[in-house]
């Protein structure tokens, strides 16, 4: 165990990662899988991108927040899985105190941005089917940019309000993490000084950035069913439908997962089921963001077939 001593107590300087697997055969295997997972990742939300850049017909709020959205799943896969693929390759699982704090600063305020970006595209939905004549003056290029960065300020100060709230925490061991990468949780079990303002915090920031946008959103689909029902033609309720169906699974996808992985604070022991529900949200989840939006959104099929066939 590395630990530092600072007059007369000791402090970890350095976290060990149980991973996925303490099985020596399957880390080959497991590695190929993350490296593909990550490359499909990668390649799939820059694809998206490069798809609403190129394609005029893309030059829409809603397509402008869904290439932020590929910006954020990249960054989200990016903070975790790589250093997976080094403790596999390396067959290192230390991680530097401060090294944990940045990933976890990092996942927390790239995950945020997800939560109100979301929760932004919902309105976005809500304000094109349900106020189509003032769509494009209630949501202008100023007010996309602003939502935005907004999102990602709100975001940042709660990454940064848990990061330093956590490094108040002392470390005096173990220092043993069941887990492929820092996140709360885990740490909270690790810390030897009290985490009661620490588990407050987050509560704060589960309601702010967990709760509220999810009621957001479901108000706005409320309103948005509503409005579709009355649309006499199949045609333009399948059409409204549709481009709405891609987002409400991202919402599934993305909220299921983080509700149980935060709903756990007071299990003493962290399970299996924990490393399972973080890789749906820090892999599968990036991974198959790209494919839903483009198999389910017939203006994305068409501009990706259009991007990669022509010459």
């Amino acid at each position: 165990m590395e630990l530092e001593t600072l007059g007369n107590d000791s402090f970890v300087t350095k976290f060990v990662l149980l991973g996925l697997t303490d099985s020596a055969a399957l880390q080959p295997i497991l590695f190929v899988v993350f490296l593909l997972a990550y490359v499909a990742t990668i390649g799939g939300n820059f694809s998206i991108l490069a798809a609403i850049l190129i394609e005029s017909k893309l030059h829409t709020p809603m397509y402008f927040f869904l290439g932020n959205l590929s910006l954020l799943d990249v960054g989200c896969i990016t903070v975790t899985v790589p250093a997976m693929l080094q403790q596999f390759l390396y067959n290192d699982r230390s991680i530097f105190y401060r090294a944990c704090l940045s990933q976890l600063f990092f996942f927390h305020f790239l995950a945020g941005a997800d939560c109100f970006l979301l929760t932004v595209m919902a309105y976005d939905r809500y304000l094109a089917i349900c106020h189509p004549l003032t769509y494009s003056t209630r949501m202008s290029w100023g007010i996309q940019k602003a939502s935005v960065g907004m999102s990602c300020v709100f975001s940042f100060t709660n990454a940064l309000t848990q990061t330093v709230a956590l490094s108040t925490l002392k470390f005096c061991g173990p220092n043993v993490i069941n887990h492929f990468y820092c996140d709360l949780p885990q740490l909270f079990q690790l810390s030897c000084s009290s985490i009661q303002l620490n588990e407050q915090l987050l509560f704060v920031a589960a309601a702010f950035m967990g709760i509220a946008p999810l009621v957001l959103i479901t108000v706005s689909y409320a309103h948005v069913v509503a409005a579709v029902l009355r649309i006499r033609s199949a045609d333009g309720r399948k059409k409204a439908f549709s481009t709405c169906g891609s987002h409400l699974t991202v919402v599934g996808i993305f909220y299921g997962t983080g509700v149980f992985s935060y709903m756990r604070l007071g299990s003493v022991e962290a399970s299996d089921k924990d490393k399972g529900i973080g890789i749906l949200n820090t892999v599968i989840s990036p991974m198959l963001n790209p494919l839903i939006y483009s198999l389910r959104n017939p203006d994305v099929k068409g501009a990706l077939q259009r991007m990669f066939t022509r010459r």
